[in-house]
């Protein structure tokens, strides 16, 4: 794996050398734009409506709209002067509760790992991180952009995730929706907490894939064969009548598919015993 990034955690006065790896990949399926008539896939150019041509990359330019269709032009120069550009480091400013972060904060996840001869001070910051339990709130610019970032231990491992600002994320006071009135009754309460009492389970993140990616690839693997493909149909969701026998029905089958998968690993241990 290649890292993306090269710099140091600020810890202090201590400087800890560090490698950046990507914690994450996403694995969408991807398609490209062909002309139906050929199945040549298409180009597209970067044209100039004003000068009615084609623009080359050595000729592009960043500009920002400061009004409408009015831009200023902000050259590689622009950048090397502001804060932390040129630093490439990973500067730490506190130390919170992980549970103190809300998720909403969190944007992209990744690995760090020591650079080089910093094995020992990588060390002695992630088993310091360790006993205090404490997560680190730093700052780090990457690509142009300064980010919030949490630093913690996790797979005994020093992990980094980018944070939004607060800024960033939407307030839920601009949703109409959410601005109701309701009255839910004592019952339906205590039958919901029961429900989700009967789903409740350790998190085991194997145990989910993706079936949607899965099903497309079946399609498009016997697209490529030349076969023709049956997949199932998807589920009808039913109507919910009445929201008690819906919550009802719900933890009686809730029930029934946890005392399943507890019979089939009861059988599973005899089986392996040679019971």
């Amino acid at each position: 794996m290649r890292s993306l990034w090269k710099g140091a955690v600020s810890f202090g006065l201590v400087y800890v050398p560090v490698k950046m790896y990507a914690a994450t990949e996403k694995k969408n399926v991807k398609f490209n734009y062909l002309h139906e008539k050929c199945k040549t896939p298409v180009q597209y150019r970067r044209y100039c409506p004003y000068c009615d041509a084609e623009v080359e990359m050595e000729e592009l330019v960043k500009g920002y709209e400061y009004e409408k269709g009015q831009y200023v032009v902000i050259r590689e120069e622009d950048f090397e002067n502001l804060p932390g550009e040129n630093t490439r480091s990973i500067n730490i400013v506190d130390f919170v509760d992980l549970t103190e972060i809300d998720p909403l904060y969190f944007d992209k996840g990744y690995y760090l790992a020591p650079g080089d001869g910093g094995q020992r001070v990588y060390e002695l910051l992630k088993k310091s991180m360790e006993e205090t339990g404490k997560v680190a709130l730093a700052k780090v610019v990457i690509r142009n952009k300064e980010s919030l970032a949490a630093l913690r231990v996790a797979e005994g491992v020093i992990t980094m995730s980018t944070m939004f600002y607060p800024d960033e994320v939407r307030k839920t006071t601009a949703i109409p929706e959410l601005h109701y009135q309701v009255s839910i009754h004592d019952n339906e309460l205590k039958m919901a907490i029961d429900l989700i009492n009967n789903l409740a389970a350790p998190f085991h993140p194997e145990k989910y894939t993706d079936e949607y990616r899965e099903q497309l690839m079946q399609v498009i693997q016997a697209k490529v064969a030349g076969e023709g493909v049956e997949l199932p149909p998807a589920k009808e969701s039913e109507k919910v009548v009445d929201l008690m026998s819906a919550l009802k029905a719900s933890i009686d089958l809730a029930k029934q598919e946890r005392d399943g998968q507890k019979k089939k690993g009861q059988r599973t241990k005899k089986k392996a015993a040679g019971i």
